[in-house]
This record gives structure tokens, sequence and C-alpha cells, in this order.
């Protein structure tokens, strides 16, 4: 919940300062040369008015190899005796569902495991393919041909975006529109244990809280979107601002750090949003599973 605004609001200015900093040192040490991330994706061609930019290239990609490579490894039918490659995206899977199971519940985690897999794998891709050579220092006409699809701030507004509509749809699909409001706005308190005037008070002050949370749902977007951009532009800039000062030897162990940080970002961006759907989806699941238990007796 605050969370991830939170964190935002600490270290976004960090990550931008880095980012400057870097952006800086590269233009210092090759003046007029074209080194270092460009701030903004830029239009390679146009489809009808519509533009078609170097990090949807990227992000094109990044969809297309993902989507191929899954299918060749897991092939038509999976194998009761996995391969290798089989047996790769099976511990990928399971270790997700492993991940977030705790987090959104029992019940829930089957249904919202195909966005969270899908948003870790391909976020973790997009952070590491801005590792490969050529991306972002191919250019024509100027233009870097490719760039980090993550290092665009349109890439990851669209995943934020995407992601909270996302978390709207499973919380009224499995825990109602009743339950929402009572968990933002409901009065907590035991009216069998508190005298009325405290249960008063308190049913007051749960209230005006209410209107805080919805005001965190609002930065949600911000936080997940600038969190992302900000790290994996300030590396990119930063790798190639190191570039720019020696090409060998010194941007080593900056890949090395840019391999952590690429996926670190991806998981927290994918725990940020299970703990978002799990603050509402993972209430009463242990009651869930007794009343079940129960019947089955």
């Amino acid at each position: 919940m605050t969370f991830g605004k939170t964190s935002a609001l600490i270290f976004s200015p960090l990550i931008l300062a880095t980012s400057a900093a870097a952006e800086t040192a590269a233009a210092g040490a090759h003046e007029g040369a074209h080194e270092g991330v460009a701030p903004a994706a830029q239009a390679l061609f146009h489809i009808g008015p519509l533009p078609v930019t170097n990090s949807m290239i990227t992000s094109w990609v990044v969809a297309l190899v993902l989507i191929v490579a899954v299918k060749l490894a897991v092939g038509r039918r999976p194998k009761l005796v996995p391969s290798r490659a089989q047996a790769i995206v099976e511990n990928l899977v399971q270790g997700v569902l492993d991940l977030i199971s705790p987090i959104v519940g029992n019940r829930v985690a089957p249904k919202v495991f195909p966005l969270l897999v899908a948003l870790f794998t391909f976020i973790l891709i997009q952070n590491w393919f801005g590792l490969f050579p050529g991306v972002g220092t191919l250019y024509a006409n100027g233009k870097p041909l490719i760039r980090p699809g993550d290092a665009d701030m349109n890439m990851t507004i669209a995943l934020a975006i995407v992601t909270n509509l996302a978390w709207l749809y499973f919380i009224v699909r499995y825990t109602g529109v009743k339950a929402i409001i009572y968990d933002w706005f409901g009065n907590k308190a035991d009216r069998r244990e508190v005298p009325l005037p405290i249960y008063v008070f308190l049913g007051i002050i749960f209230f005006l809280v209410g209107f805080i949370e919805i005001v965190s749902i609002l930065f949600r977007p911000v936080s997940l979107s600038f969190r992302l951009y900000g790290n994996m532009f300030g590396g990119e800039s930063l790798i190639h601002a190191m570039s720019a000062i020696c090409k060998w030897g010194l941007p080593i162990p900056f890949y090395f750090l840019e391999l952590l940080v690429g996926l670190v970002q991806a998981l927290v961006f994918t725990l940020l949003v299970s703990i978002y759907i799990g603050l509402l989806t993972n209430h009463g699941d242990g009651e869930h599973e007794t009343h079940e238990t129960k019947s089955a007796h």
C-alpha cells in the first residue's frame, strides 16, 4: 500500500540524479558523439498516424523471443520426463507460484498467476536485453535503432496502467465491491469490546483514513512506473558513461551490477503488484479453507 509510494518518494530523486550525472559524464567524454541513452524514445517510422519508436521495436522483439522460446522449450505437449529447457520453464513457473501464493492467498493465486509470471518474465528480459551489444549504440539518421524498453517512460507507464487495471478486476472479482468499501472505509473496531463513543470516534477515523488509502492507490501507477524507469534508465546511462571513459575493462563490473538490478527490479515490480492484490484478496483465506474442510467432512 504505502511501501510503493514511500520507496518511490525516497529513491526516485536519487535515481534520477544518478541518471543525470551519468548523462553529463557521457556528454563530456565524447562531445557531439552518440553516447548515452536518450531520455525519450524516438520514432523510426509511422504506421499511418501512429509512430513506431525504437523502444517499441525492442519490446516487440522481446515478446516474440519469449513466445518462441517457451514454445520451443515446452513443445506442443509437456513431457512427463521434462527436457532441460522444459525443466527451466517449469522451475520458473513453480518458483513464481510459490512466491505469490502466501501473498495473494492460495484461493486466488492460480487466477492471478498468469499475470504475475508474465510481468516478471517480460520485465526481466527487457531489463537484461538492454545490456546486449548494439542496444542504444547503433544509429541510423541520427536515431538509435534499438533502445532499452524499460528505459522508456512510455513502457513503464503502460505496464503500470495495465497492472492497476488488472488489480481492479481481481479485487472486484474475488473480493466484491461491498468488502472493498468496508476494507477502505469501514469501522474495524469490535463494537462488543469498546464503548459506543469510542466506537463512533474510531469509525470517523477509519472513514477519513479511507480517503488517504484512495490517494495512495492513485499514486501506485506513478511509483511503479518511475521506480522501474529510473533504475533502468540510470543504469543504462551509467554503463554508456563508463564506456565513453574507457571501453576496455571499466564497464564490466557495471554490467554485472545491472544484471542484479534488472533481476531485483523485475522481482520488486511483481511483488508489489502481488501485495496490492493480496491486501484485499487474502482476507479470510484461512477461514475459507477451514469452511471447505468442514464441508468435506
